[in-house]
């Protein structure tokens, strides 16, 4: 994977140690769906995405740095995952502007419902993020979650991600581009509605929001 990271900020030792670094850090023994292969199928629904970004490069930058952290605090990983790009690109030749999209798009995906509708680099990295809600292996994905989650009881769980779920339903759109759209959105929908059903099945107390 090192040799996908190089090439968007330029082939030099810094580079090559970032890099190194990120693989390194999606490789963490604690991950079980923020992890390399989810890392990968990012970028890969950003490259089907890309021609309607801005700037793809600022995208795909921020696809690698956006679970570069990830100790299952949201917002705190978000947070923290902007602050390595900051940190780490600049020692890598990468412009102060393109720097600052690339914290900026990090940061917007702890909270995908706050993009703008002027926003197309946000758009394609938030698609990509969310193309696994649409995919085949949606529920390989739903037990990675589980999981990652595995400290919280079952009954926790369950009440925190049912809301979770029911708030992603309760949008008009999951997706903010058309190709994204066209591509996942009546899937996704029916897999986040089988979902919920089975969480929903009893009641269950109050608990975190995992997703």
């Amino acid at each position: 994977m090192i040799a996908d990271f190089v090439p968007l900020v330029g082939d030099s030792p810094a580079a090559r140690a970032t890099a190194a670094e990120l693989v390194a850090r999606w490789s963490e023994p604690h991950r079980r769906y923020h992890d390399r292969a989810h890392l990968a199928a990012v970028l890969a629904a950003v490259d089907t995405l890309a021609d309607q970004a801005r700037d793809a490069v600022a995208v795909r930058l921020a696809a690698w740095f956006h679970d570069a952290v990830y100790d299952g605090r949201p917002g705190w990983d978000e947070e923290r995952s902007a602050q390595l790009a900051q940190s780490r690109l600049p020692r890598c030749g990468v412009p102060a502007r393109r720097i600052a999209e690339v914290a900026r798009l990090v940061r917007l995906t702890a909270a995908h419902d706050t993009l703008a509708d002027d926003d197309p680099d946000g758009a394609v990295l938030c698609d990509a993020d969310l193309a696994v809600l649409g995919s085949p292996g949606y529920d390989a994905y739903a037990a990675a979650i589980r999981q990652e989650y595995a400290h919280i009881p079952d009954e926790l769980f369950a009440k925190g991600r049912a809301e979770v779920l029911a708030r992603l339903l309760a949008v008009p759109r999951l997706y903010r581009t058309a190709r994204a759209r066209d591509l996942w959105e009546e899937r996704a929908r029916a897999n986040l509605s089988a979902e919920l059903a089975a969480l929903t099945a009893a009641p269950q107390p109050g608990g975190d929001q995992p997703l």
